[in-house]
């Protein structure tokens, strides 16, 4: 019951967020491409400030174990969606926007705050490998997919400040460096800002969008579900078969942060890539108001699931 409740307000506090960034449009204080401009600050600022930020932990044995078991788990959830998604993608006819938002979830900015919450400060690190390794499949599988080409740019792969933030931070984690707290306390509050600024996009996206399209289209309850129910469901059947929480010691626990990273709506930065590689930003925004708000209820019952079986 007491996770169950704090997911319901922290999506509920999300969805606010996003109220306020489609009324801000609406109210014509500003325009709906005016969020391109935040989607680079959101993109290219806040979250190499996240992956920095979590880092800087204490490394002790156990806190190792758990990070390399986490890892391991995220590397797996992600392989599942990559074989779910070819295995979708031709008989469900989904376009690369729709495959995109259904194989990567809203982890950083839902998931991160509920665990902290519901865990503890010390259960975030854990979090954080999804998050990762979600971050190096957006900026390889993602961008290429959504820029309609199978081939990777290796040069701007190699030069994209989100991979250059993670090898950065696994350096200083490898090399037991702790950053002085002025610079701490800055990422800390810069990276807070990935759930309110990922929502308010969502907003302003769209806002140019009639809500009746975005409730009453039919094919966008199709990515939602599968991104909603039927890969979380894949997951956590998948996660019971191979008894994944008896590993290590505290594994259920670590395996909830991140498993609540695989059940999670529709990724926030898909919509800033779309916008960044002109995708269609809108249908990306309209999975995404449709997927968090429908999580309120599917990310609870997941959770029970997860609970009953492990």
């Amino acid at each position: 019951m007491q996770i169950s409740l704090l997911l319901m307000q922290q999506i509920a506090q999300l969805f606010l967020i996003l109220l306020m960034g489609y009324a801000v449009v609406k109210t014509g204080l500003l325009k709906s491409s005016d969020s391109k401009v935040l989607s680079v600050v959101f993109v290219y600022l806040v979250m190499p400030c996240v992956v920095l930020n979590a880092f800087q932990i204490k490394d002790t044995p156990e806190i190792r174990t758990g990070l390399l078991y986490s890892m391991g788990i995220a590397v797996g959830m992600h392989v599942v969606f990559l074989l779910l998604n070819a295995l979708f993608r031709k008989s469900l006819k989904l376009d690369a926007v729709e495959q995109v938002n259904i194989i990567y979830s809203n982890a950083a900015a839902l998931v991160i705050p509920i665990v902290q919450a519901l865990l503890g400060e010390k259960y975030v690190v854990y979090s954080c490998a999804f998050v990762i390794v979600q971050l190096v499949l957006l900026w390889t599988h993602a961008s290429a997919c959504l820029q309609g080409s199978a081939r990777l740019e290796w040069r701007k792969l190699l030069t994209n400040v989100n991979l250059i933030a993670i090898a950065a931070g696994a350096l200083l984690y490898l090399l037991h460096v702790s950053l002085p707290a002025p610079i701490t306390s800055t990422l800390s509050s810069v990276g807070n800002m990935i759930g309110p600024m990922g929502m308010l996009l969502a907003g302003m996206a769209i806002a140019e969008v009639p809500l009746k399209k975005v409730f009453c289209t039919p094919r966008n309850y199709l990515p939602v579900f599968l991104r909603l129910l039927g890969v979380p469901l894949v997951i956590v059947l998948l996660l019971w078969a191979v008894h994944a929480s008896l590993w290590i010691p505290d594994g259920k626990s670590i395996l909830m942060t991140v498993y609540l990273s695989a059940i999670t709506p529709a990724c926030a930065t898909v919509t800033s890539m779309a916008q960044l590689y002109d995708r269609d930003a809108s249908h990306s925004s309209a999975i995404y108001v449709l997927s968090t708000l429908l999580s309120i209820l599917t990310m609870p019952l997941m959770i029970g699931l997860f609970e009953l079986l492990l």
